[in-house]
């Protein structure tokens, strides 16, 4: 699209023969952000907005008790520790961020007053700074005030790197500065595209500085708010059972009209999958369930039941295989996967190539997902502009035979193909679900045709992704061959995103593993290529920034993508429940009601 084609679309919002929201999404689709869209709007005089659902309560309260299912159990209810969405989620309950992104991408305010735009003079023109203005009149929910010092101090403590937090890629490079008791303006030490990272979206909920500050740096876990969460959010805490039960109240000063609509809110978290979507689909026990990893037939079949409904919500979420670069068997330091080690046969290309070809997607999209999960070449797989063209995938074990051959591999006395007195056996974990365990299978059969064994481990769910620094078996420690999950694209811009093998990010012992790299590769290429996506203006420029990282890492099969995966959550047929595949589950929480 041309400058004078560009001018030509804006012409046709400012006319209304385009929408704002059909406005973001083509230009979603060129590669921009939202942010981006609505700043190029502001910029020709007009205003852009979410458009808000529909909420029909009309006074606080008197819809009784929400109850919810997470078959992924919450561990603790600090939003800065959260190494899994679980947390994150549980965490949304009470706490909140300054804005949060809705379905289509766009930022709608929380505690913010309004969205900062380059009309309202928020925004600076050259994206080095941003000032957010935040509502006035908003309280903790112990009465105190809410301020720009809470602000000012969530990024002290997050950008600390004592206070070993998963959010402090976020803040580390920002400054944030107080400008009066409700103006605070974040500054950038280079033009900055993706200005709405800090205090937006899961990494933005905000913390009570008088609750948290004797608590920062490395007495962060010392904290008990860690487990009593006091936010702002439309409910207040009540109580919490770690790998088990959230509980939490109205809010009766809730900072937004005729908000929440439940008395009392439940997150049941533990169980599986399938018992969850029954719960909502076919029994009507639950009025919500989360992350419905469930074979599509099987969610049909529930669906069948009348109660509920299977609602399926567009996101980047990608079901993935990462390869451990490190020696998870080897301790250096009193730490295992240190990057001190290399690990015994995952660093030789041509095993990792071997796998990359050993991984049946089609067969896994097709006989578990279906609908639910598509099989993909790339990590990046949305929005659109971003999505690599240059990638493609096979499954061919006859090609991986050849690799491992070609390489020096040769098969022994018990098949297991073997070189220097190391052996091709792996150990592959991820969490106990039935379609991942499915999916385990089908690699490992793949893999033992090829002479590689494997070894599957399951693991509880709640333990797999516990932000519990304490236990071995979670996914950010990584202590295994290869894992399988899914990472969750919290934002219509892949930034935050990738950051995730940035070698500043490697998880280890040093940041309590809070590191989002947990394959704990590390490439200076990636790194500058990543460095530049920060500073680079030009969308087009920007798109090809990341699809260049994208390729990287399908090149050097630093992670096997498997299927995208939509959000796909069980709602009871009663339920309005806003979902974004941008943002928790939970992000429109005060906005959700029951048929009466």
């Amino acid at each position: 699209m041309n400058e004078q084609q560009l001018r030509g679309v804006i012409e046709d919002v400012r006319r209304g023969k385009l929408s704002r929201r059909a406005f973001t999404l083509r230009m979603i689709g060129l590669g921009l952000t939202a942010p981006l869209a609505a700043q190029m709007l502001a910029s020709s005089g007009i205003a852009m907005a979410a458009e808000a659902p529909t909420y029909k309560p009309t006074k606080r309260g008197g819809g009784g008790s929400l109850r919810m299912l997470w078959w992924q159990a919450p561990t603790l209810l600090n939003p800065h520790f959260a190494v899994g969405t679980k947390d994150q989620d549980a965490s949304r309950i009470f706490y909140e961020p300054l804005a949060a992104w809705d379905p289509d991408g766009n930022l709608t305010p929380v505690l913010a007053a309004e969205i900062p735009t380059v009309e309202n003079g928020d925004l600076a023109e050259d994206g080095t700074s941003v000032v957010w203005k935040l509502k006035q009149g908003v309280t903790w929910h112990d009465g105190q005030p809410f301020t720009a010092d809470d602000c000012v101090f969530n990024w002290e403590y997050s950008a600390d790197p004592a206070t070993a937090a998963t959010t402090i890629g976020s803040y580390k490079d920002v400054k944030v500065v107080k400008v009066d008791d409700h103006t605070i303006r974040v500054e950038f030490p280079k033009p900055t595209p993706f200005w709405a990272d800090p205090f937006v979206g899961v990494a933005g909920m905000v913390i009570p500085k008088h609750l948290f500050e004797a608590y920062k740096g490395d007495k962060s876990r010392d904290a008990p708010t860690n487990l009593t969460p006091v936010g702002t959010g439309p409910y207040l805490f009540v109580g919490f059972k770690p790998g088990d039960l959230v509980q939490g109240k109205i809010n009766p000063n809730y900072h937004m009209a005729n908000r929440p609509y439940f008395d009392t809110i439940e997150l049941k978290g533990g169980g599986d999958a399938v018992s969850a979507a029954r719960a909502v689909l076919q029994t009507g026990e639950y009025d919500f369930a989360w992350n419905m990893q469930v074979e599509d037939e099987i969610l049909k079949r529930l669906e069948a039941g009348g109660k509920g409904q299977v609602v399926i919500v567009p996101s980047g979420n990608i079901e993935h295989i990462e390869l451990n670069n490190t020696d998870p068997n080897q301790v250096v330091d009193g730490e295992r996967s240190s990057i001190k080690t290399k690990h015994p046969f995952l660093t030789d290309p041509a095993v990792r190539a071997a796998l990359n070809v050993l991984v049946d997607k089609a067969s896994v999209h097709k006989y578990i997902y279906g609908r639910t999960g598509i099989d993909t070449a790339n990590f990046i797989n949305a929005p659109d502009k971003f999505v690599s063209k240059n990638t493609h995938y096979e499954f061919d074990i006859a090609k991986a035979i050849k690799l491992l051959d070609d390489a020096g591999w040769k098969p022994g006395a018990d098949g297991v193909r073997e070189k220097d007195g190391v052996k091709l056996h792996a150990v592959f974990q991820s969490s106990i679900n039935a379609p991942r365990q499915k999916n385990q299978e089908i690699v490992k059969q793949a893999c033992q045709k090829a002479g590689i064994s494997i070894e599957i481990k399951s693991v509880t769910a709640s333990v797999f992704f516990s932000s519990d620094v304490a236990n071995p078996d979670t996914y950010s420690h990584f202590y295994s061959d290869l894992q399988m999950f899914t990472t969750t694209m919290t934002q219509p811009d892949p930034g935050v995103f990738m950051r995730q093998f940035m070698s500043s990010e490697v998880a280890s012992k040093a940041n309590k593993w809070q590191g989002r790299n947990i394959t704990r590769w590390q490439n200076a290429d990636y790194d500058k290529l990543h460095d530049e996506s920060d500073h680079q203006l030009s969308p087009v420029k920007r798109a090809a920034l990341f699809i260049a990282m994208n390729d990287l890492l399908i090149k050097n099969a630093v992670i096997i993508p498997v299927v995208t995966r939509p959000a796909v959550s069980a709602v009871s047929k009663t339920l309005h429940a806003p979902l974004s595949g941008w943002d928790s589950d939970l992000s429109a929480l005060q906005d959700w009601y029951r048929d009466a």
